[in-house]
């Protein structure tokens, strides 16, 4: 037996998705953390190694069936099983409903809902006969309502939002944590501090979300106990209008 643990980050940036990544490699979890461009991942690497933790970077296109399925494989012959497993991928864009064209919507739902599809099913696959793990995945404003602009977006993460609920009434009974964390606001990103520099400047008053303790709370729900199991839950800061 092997006490060896592993938690798998699809769509690892540089903001919320590293932030998880460092927080569970500061508790022993070897990180497993994934983009497009694997190039972009060792900053993140060498970052969680030269802390104390492990971490492996993964080049890999999540809305590809063989590619999730051949990840997923790999992690659990080859590094740790898989007892966390996050999905983080963006795909927030905006264009009026006569400017989406077929190609992004599509592309969007592809990134946004599908690709969570598949790390889904793959990380109840392996969870399953184990009989516990956590799996997560990030709700966004557009979750649970559209806003002008974002049919593409706000249909997407409403999918997802769909896909955690199903999944949570099949998989809670056999030990597996489902959760649905829906972040409501900007965070602290360079995309936030180059093209909203007023938004951004709230920082300094706690307006916009430190992604270290959005990943303060994915540790919470991974060490919930599951007689108190949270399923659905909102951040936002103190100050963001809902």
């Amino acid at each position: 037996m092997t006490d060896k643990k592993a938690i798998l980050v699809i769509g690892a940036g540089d903001a919320t998705g590293g932030a998880i990544a460092r927080r569970f490699a500061r508790e022993g979890y070897i990180a497993c953390v994934t983009r497009r461009d694997a190039d972009k991942l060792q900053p993140l690497v060498e970052q969680i190694r030269a802390a104390g933790g492990q971490a492996h970077g993964f080049g890999s296109d999540a809305r590809k069936e063989e590619e999730m399925v051949a990840l997923v494989q790999k992690i659990e012959a080859e590094i740790a099983p898989i007892e966390v497993a996050v999905f983080n991928i963006g795909a927030n864009v905006r264009f009026g409903i006569t400017e989406t064209t077929a190609r992004v919507y599509f592309k969007v739902w592809e990134m946004a809902c599908f690709a969570g599809f598949l790390m889904g099913r793959e990380a109840a696959r392996v969870m399953l006969p184990r009989g516990r793990g956590t799996i997560i995945f990030t709700g966004a404003t557009a979750s649970l309502r559209g806003r002008e602009g974002f049919a593409a977006f706000a249909g997407a993460k409403h999918g997802l939002r769909a896909l955690a609920q199903s999944m949570a009434r099949e998989l809670w009974p056999k030990g597996i944590h489902v959760a649905h964390p829906v972040i409501d606001g900007a965070i602290d990103t360079e995309f936030i501090r180059t093209n909203f520099p007023d938004r951004y400047a709230l920082k300094q008053q706690d307006g916009i979300l430190n992604p270290d303790h959005i990943a303060d709370l994915y540790w919470q729900l991974h060490q919930q106990p599951r007689d108190a199991w949270t399923h659905e839950t909102e951040i936002r800061p103190w100050m963001e209008s809902w």
